[in-house]
């Protein structure tokens, strides 16, 4: 399994904010399933960072063409060779 880093560039628009609640059930349900790792929106640069788990990048294209806002989407995919956060590390010994 290969960690994928998407960039998304929008337009915000009426048909956007029309498709929002089935745009996040999906969301929603590959986080639940554990394909995507994390989901940020900016609105000050209408950006979108996501970061997949897939086997390849025709995967990634795969669910991507499935998100209800794919078509206002302009997007790069990178296939990452390190991903380090704090969700990944062990809690810090807090003595009592």
């Amino acid at each position: 399994m290969n960690k994928f880093q998407i960039i998304v560039h929008f337009t915000l628009d009426d048909e956007i904010l029309t498709l929002l609640t089935a745009h996040r059930s999906y969301i929603n349900y590959l986080i639940n399933k554990g394909i995507i790792e994390s989901y940020a929106v900016s609105m000050e640069t209408q950006t979108v960072w996501i970061t997949m788990n897939a086997d390849n990048k025709e995967e990634v294209i795969k669910y991507i063409h499935k998100m209800p806002l794919n078509k206002f989407w302009e997007y790069s995919i990178e296939n990452l060779i390190l991903y380090d956060s704090t969700q990944y590390r062990l809690p810090a010994l807090q003595l009592n």
